[in-house]
């Protein structure tokens, strides 16, 4: 399994802090991972697609030429401000470990997460590819927060 190939690289770093999201398929990444036992939290759910959940970005245009997640929202689902607002609240949190956090989640809203870390307009976030069990590192320097490494695959052993 891909999860299986970041227990290397994530193992030499120390986290001061793992978080989960709730939903199965990131608490088994994280323990495939090596982390068994992580924070779970509400936070770092997945999107809520509404009245599109279970159906492709493909099947949603059929019916909605152009249809953009972090534009349009979903009916019945969350919209892109809280979307955004949700990540902010994900940042705000993982800020009181006081140093290096892992967080598990998926992909439509790590987008989200990256793109609020960088101070940006959530429609920003359809820019980035994320595929899934990558790596990917926000970072705080002096002057401004970076997205110092993005959707980066462990090499396999």
């Amino acid at each position: 399994m891909n999860a299986a190939r970041l227990k290397g690289p994530l193992q030499e770093i120390h986290f001061d802090v793992v978080f989960s999201s709730p939903l199965r398929r990131a608490r088994r990444t994280a323990e495939l991972a090596g982390f068994p036992n992580p924070r779970v939290t509400e936070l770092l759910r997945e999107v809520d697609y509404g009245e599109y959940e279970g159906l492709t970005t493909k099947e949603i245009r059929e019916s909605r030429p152009g249809w953009e997640l972090y534009k349009d929202g979903s009916p019945d689902g969350e919209t892109p401000a809280q979307i955004y607002a949700r990540a902010i609240d994900f940042i705000d949190l993982a800020s009181t470990a006081g140093g290096r956090v892992l967080a598990f989640s998926h992909g439509h809203f790590l987008r989200a997460v990256a793109i609020a870390w960088m101070r940006l307009d959530v429609k920003a976030a359809a820019t980035l590819d994320l595929d899934v069990a990558t790596l990917s590192l926000l970072r705080d320097d002096a002057l401004d927060r970076l997205l110092a490494m993005w959707n980066c695959r462990p090499l396999s052993l």
